[in-house]
């Protein structure tokens, strides 16, 4: 492991991050890095722009996931190599916001028919019935259900940690 990852490593984890996110910020500062087969401390802000155009016109990403790489760079530059960062001349890239494909009756009830066991149909109606994340249906106990009032108590919901 280089020294320049141990300390960033070090970083994200005296911050708490989450560890989804940690994996992910090593993994944005490696890519860079690769792309320009040169340690990223070697790199500045025109090698940080020709990333972001590259990720968006070459590899075709989505802006939100660019903006993950951005997120990931930020850090690295900021809190590991203590240097400045403009946001004005690595502006995130602005997202589309389309509406959510609402899926019709037959088709919940098609793809709620199709679970092979009690079990999996139970997962999925739970969730289509909660509106929760996967991980938080995923940890649901019986004292969550409070079936006196039809309620749901969904604990440590996105981004919460474990007890």
């Amino acid at each position: 492991m280089t020294h320049l990852r141990q300390v960033m490593l070090g970083e994200l984890e005296r911050r708490n991050y989450a560890p989804g996110t940690i994996r992910c910020y090593i993994h944005v500062v490696e890519q860079f890095a690769r792309h320009f087969h040169r340690p990223p401390d070697q790199l500045g802000l025109e090698h940080i722009r020709q990333y972001q155009a590259a990720l968006l016109r070459q590899k075709k990403l989505a802006p939100s996931t660019v903006g993950q790489h951005l997120a990931g760079l930020r850090f690295f530059y900021i809190q590991v190599l203590k240097r400045s960062w403009s946001a004005a001349e690595t502006p995130y890239p602005r997202q589309v916001q389309g509406l959510p494909q609402v899926l019709s009756r037959e088709e919940v009830a098609h793809l709620i028919q199709a679970s092979r066991t009690p079990f999996q149909r139970a997962v999925l109606m739970t969730l289509y019935a909660t509106g929760g994340r996967r991980a938080e249906v995923a940890t649901l106990k019986v004292s969550d259900i409070d079936s006196q009032r039809m309620v749901v108590h969904i604990q440590g919901g996105k981004g919460a940690q474990g007890p």
